[in-house]
């Protein structure tokens, strides 16, 4: 199946320069700085603006994908209820595509995860434009290859992703303990000569 048979892909909102910051405004607008594939969106870190161009805004709502269009990694992440939670309305950056599925048996977690693994991050590779910066066209994105298991299925797997993310956390923070053991053990050795 392809990606177009389950849902339509959009361009980000089209700032025609750099992005306006219009203080105490209800839009922000998602840049790329804003997105970790390991956290989701910072939405505290979205740059407050005015939409200038004539084109319609295509709102994000929760459910919708962001796909880096852009760069080495076009990296994928589901926009959250957080969004709903910041009482703002959201635009994409034009660095983006804006997936927006339009079957019930797909779970946005589980699309946006399938999106970053290996045989999705190929095909962009081998269809990816460009000398100095990478870029996938829409096309090439509407055609990606998509696996659609049972919802159960995908549930299965987005609870795995979710539980591999927790231990990921643990283990960088102990990682961090360990950091500041070994220099209060550095300290107190200068400390006691």
């Amino acid at each position: 199946m392809k990606l177009k048979q389950i849902a339509t892909i959009n361009a980000g909102y089209p700032f025609r320069s750099k992005i306006p910051e219009v203080i105490d405004s209800s839009v922000i607008a998602v840049q790329m700085k804003d997105v970790s594939l390991q956290e989701g969106i910072h939405w505290t870190n979205c740059l407050t603006t005015e939409l200038t161009g004539k084109r319609e805004p295509g709102w994000l709502q929760p459910g919708d994908i962001l796909v880096a269009a852009r760069g080495s990694h076009n990296y994928s992440v589901a926009v959250d209820e957080n969004l709903l939670r910041a009482g703002v309305q959201a635009v994409a950056a034009p660095h983006f595509f804006v997936v927006s599925i339009q079957r019930k048996a797909v779970l946005p977690q589980y699309l946006a995860w399938f999106l970053n693994q290996s045989p999705c991050q190929r095909y962009f590779e081998q269809n990816a434009e460009g000398t100095l910066t990478k870029s996938i066209r829409r096309r090439v994105l509407e055609d990606t290859p998509i696996a659609v298991p049972p919802l159960a299925k995908q549930q299965a797997i987005i609870n795995l992703v979710n539980a591999i993310k927790q231990e990921r956390q643990i283990v960088e923070q102990l990682l961090r303990n360990h950091e500041r053991l070994l220099d209060i053990i550095a300290s107190d050795l200068l400390a006691n000569q």
